[in-house]
């Protein structure tokens, strides 16, 4: 094989190659997406946005030039035709456009490709990918809303069945169903699809959601029959809790709507609905709640219910709903799905009705139980996250603000009546839990093995994107609970804790954005909460504490600190995807947002705020620390504004922002000490790290936040604002060996003291001591896991060229680490920063994705002081550290 030399960049008169394949293929549009999914079924957009990646590892790779063919026929692609959208050859390196062809049709599939030319001209075409439209709009459902003749008290969960004949040959069936509560599928006994929890949490009464199933293969000639399944989820909360869901404005008996579209091979179609012909019973389901847990009875279980012949005499008829929103959309996210399994590392026997499961990861999940006993036995499944000194769960640390009846509904328990005909065989459908041990009694003696009991690992199936590995054990480790923290707080829309709460708290959302965008896929789950957020806003402006709410939350704490999620989140689906649909879609949000903020603040400063929520010990000021998140709001509404066009709003809310910031300045700032306010770690680096600080006091205010974290011995003394801004004004204002060294910290109180005291997830209190707020699985503190990569790695998006089309590298090189390799894969593809040093000197090398460009910014440790640009390729850089 032919082998080619590639030349490199040159430092301090030394070059270096790298050997590389010789190219003969063209470069090739890869990982062809719609609204940001693989294949999806059921787009509700009638523009919806078309991406790709270039493959082509060539030196300074780029596309020249692109064009877009999209048809219902997918062999005019073959042959370059589009009748749907023929784009035109394009001149520019775009690799995500708007579809803007002939108006889309419901219910349609079409196919697309894209055509791209190379840096040199050269054309080369991607395969056929396809997407499919859902019913775009109300009008087209054809089936109605139904359910049962029970009301929100009934604890059974409702079963329905239908079943019809077909006597042709089927080319394609889609189920489209939409549910108030949550559903499972099922075709002639096999259940549809392996999503979870669908359709996913909205608020009920203004949003609902809809899912779309290729079901072609569950089909059969003749007899046919629908299993269809309801659960409470939040729409039915049966449970009480102080959140008050079950006050909940839109409360009701779960019900559905559901339309099967069957498309035969001679071209005709026909719809099986939900009507009046479904019939409806109750089953072995007997309660099930999504903060609780579910109870089964396999005594009561219905042997081929969703099979055809089965005896339904005895099931009654349904009712008609109304349907529950005036806006039912398809469901553009990625699903919740098992994710990891894990068997128990150690079983401990209490005594002869009671054992304990040691799953060795704490998770957001759900257990499966196999086991046969006596019929009529009770076998109560626990999960939690502590043990008691006894060797028993200790659920005093998740079960606080649970207001129900802990015997017949207890919390975090599954509760499963056994057969005595067979091994019974559950696992809940309809809820999750957050546990690392799992407490398992019967009401008689019985055995109890590794293999009854298996746990699952559940969250929204977001794609990792991220990879950290260094020569420091304590970063490894910390990335890595970030991340297990972090996707136990993924169901749909981010939680700050899968166990006690399950709640969309604005604050934690916003804090553990850039870690979420570092290290998955995430922006669709984060589009469908923005949508949570525009549902929920009122007419004033005003957002509550946690996003969906049945109407808690909108108090007098709900403030910048916590729900500016409503623009920093668009702002970095911006930075980091280089989409600016979220920043469009709630454009008029962060106005309405920032103008309610503007009218209740006294001169541009406001303490409209929760604060630095659970510090270490020293509290910091609400007003300064609310205000500058009032800034960060108007600036990136000035920047949004900017972005379309909108001149007058730009000028009005750029004035704003400058306006906030010299009020938080003239107030809070002693120019003569350097010091804002009284001075805490979170008081210096807030400020620092959002660009309220002005130029000329950047120094002073940098060097005295890096004396205070000396005067800890590197420790943090912050709370979750702090936590936030803390290490990144250290590292970006000159501190880099200063911010490590915090990062790395292994004693209290610190993020590393939680890794040394066995943590799998980060926890909510940096006290493993206290006694309130004390979940051991919460995202709040997640800043830690995304400043890996903006630190060690370097690897920072460019907000003029924003989605890593130009990427900002800055990788730092502390003391106490001798090697480190981060990866990050963009819109344009992989980004790795890999460094290791040797003899005083660092060997640098670097991917840039093929349609990217970078600049290399030397670390302040290394004699090298010139920004260096890079094309797309690999490159080696030898810098010399400072003696």
């Amino acid at each position: 094989m032919k082998r080619t030399f590639v030349a490199l960049t040159v430092f301090c008169g030394l070059s270096f190659t790298m050997p590389s394949l010789a190219q003969s293929r063209l470069a090739k549009p890869v990982n062809l997406r719609v609204e940001h999914l693989i294949k999806p079924l059921g787009i509700d957009q009638t523009d919806p946005r078309l991406m790709w990646m270039l493959q082509d590892d060539r030196q300074g790779a780029k596309q020249s030039a692109y064009r877009i063919l999209v048809d219902t026929d997918s062999s005019s692609l073959v042959q370059l035709k589009g009748s749907s959208w023929d784009s035109g050859k394009k001149m520019n390196g775009e690799q995500l456009v708007i579809y803007a062809g002939k108006t889309l049709t419901p219910q349609t599939k079409y196919f697309w490709r894209v055509q791209v030319w190379d840096k040199d001209g050269k054309p080369n075409s991607s395969e056929i990918s396809s997407f499919e439209t859902g019913m775009l709009g109300m009008e087209n459902w054809q089936g109605t809303w139904i359910s049962d003749h029970q009301d929100i008290h009934q604890r059974h969960a409702p079963y329905f069945r239908k079943e019809f004949k077909l006597n042709k040959a089927i080319r394609s069936a889609r189920a489209y169903v939409a549910a108030a509560g949550l559903f499972e599928l099922s075709i002639n006994g096999q259940r549809v699809g392996d999503h979870r929890l669908d359709p996913m949490y909205t608020r009920y009464d203004r949003r609902n959601l809809y899912v779309v199933h290729d079901v072609t293969s569950h089909l059969q000639a003749g007899g046919n029959a629908i299993g269809m399944l309801l659960g409470n989820g939040w729409y039915n909360h049966q449970a009480i809790a102080v959140w008050d869901f079950d006050k909940a404005p839109w409360r009701n008996r779960p019900a559905f709507c559901m339309d099967l579209k069957i498309t035969y091979e001679d071209g005709t179609e026909e719809t099986i609905v939900s009507e009046r012909d479904w019939k409806t019973s109750s089953g072995p389901l007997y309660a099930n709640n999504i903060y609780t847990g579910e109870h089964y009875d396999a005594r009561l279980e219905m042997d081929g219910w969703d099979k055809p012949g089965f005896d339904d005499s005895k099931w009654n008829g349904i009712r008609y709903r109304a349907v529950p929103s005036n806006l039912v959309l398809a469901q553009q996210t990625v699903p919740i799905r098992l994710i990891k399994k894990y068997q128990a590392q150690k079983i401990q026997k209490i005594n002869d009705k009671t054992y304990v499961y040691d799953m060795g990861q704490n998770m957001a999940g759900i257990t499966k139980i196999k086991v046969k006993g006596k019929e009529g036995t009770i076998i109560k499944i626990k999960h939690g996250e502590r043990l008691a000194a006894n060797g028993q769960l200790d659920m005093a640390n998740i079960d606080v603000y649970y207001r129900g009846d802990k015997e017949k509904d207890p919390f975090q328990t599954d509760i499963l009546i056994l057969s005595g005909k067979k091994e019974d065989e559950f696992m809940s459908k309809f809820n999750y839990k957050g546990f690392r041990y799992v407490e398992v009694s019967s009401s008689e003696p019985m055995e109890f093995h590794e293999n009854n009991l298996i746990a699952y690992f559940m969250h929204s199936d977001v794609k990792p994107v991220g990879h950290v590995a260094t020569s420091s054990n304590i970063v490894n480790k910390l990335w890595e609970i970030t991340n297990n923290a972090y996707v136990s707080n993924l169901m749909g829309y981010p939680t700050d804790c899968p166990q006690r709460e399950k709640n969309g708290w604005t604050g934690d959302g916003h804090l553990a954005i850039e870690t979420a965008l570092y290290n998955y896929d995430g922006i669709t789950v984060y589009e469908k909460w923005l949508g949570d957020h525009r549902d929920e806003q009122q007419p004033n402006g005003v957002l509550p504490d946690i996003i969906p709410t049945g109407g808690w939350g909108y108090g007098t704490a709900n403030g910048l600190d916590w729900t500016s999620t409503i623009a920093i989140i668009p702002w970095d689906l911006y930075r980091y995807y280089g989409d600016s649909r979220a920043l469009r879609d709630n454009y008029e949000n962060i106005k309405r947002y920032v103008n309610y903020v503007e009218r209740i603040s006294k001169d541009g400063l406001t303490s409209f705020g929760r604060g630095d929520w659970v510090p270490v010990k020293t509290g910091s000021n609400l007003e300064l620390t609310s205000s500058v998140y009032f800034y960060v709001d108007a600036k990136i509404l000035a920047s949004a504004a900017k972005l379309f066009g909108k001149q007058a709003d730009f000028v009005k809310y750029d004035q704003l922002s400058k306006k906030i910031k010299d009020a938080i300045n003239a107030k809070f700032l002693n120019r003569e000490t350097g010091i804002y306010a009284n001075g805490s770690q979170t008081e210096l680096s807030v400020p620092l790290h959002w660009g309220v600080c002005p130029t000329d006091m950047i120094a002073k205010v940098a060097a005295n936040l890096n004396k205070k974290v000396e005067e800890t011995n590197f420790h943090l003394d912050v709370g979750v604002l702090g936590a936030k801004a803390l290490l990144n004004a250290l590292n970006n204002n000159g501190y880099t060996q200063s911010a490590y060294q915090v990062a790395v910290q292994d004693t209290y109180p610190s993020w590393g003291w939680w890794a040394a005291n066995g943590a799998t997830t980060l926890l909510e209190n940096w006290d493993l001591q206290a006694k309130r707020d004390i979940s051991d699985n919460h995202m709040m503190f997640g800043e830690i896991g995304g400043w890996f990569f903006k630190s060690i790695g370097g690897i920072l998006p460019d907000e003029n060229q924003p989605g890593f089309k130009h990427i900002l590298l800055k990788p730092i090189f502390p003391d106490g680490l001798d090697h480190s390799e981060v990866k990050h894969e963009s819109m344009y593809g992989e980004i790795v920063s890999k460094w290791k040093k040797s003899n005083g000197q660092v060997l640098l090398e670097v991917q840039i994705p093929a349609n990217s460009t970078a600049t290399f910014y030397p670390a302040s440790n290394v004699v090298e002081t010139k920004p260096v640009q890079l094309t797309a390729g690999k490159h080696q850089l030898q810098l010399k550290l400072k003696q």
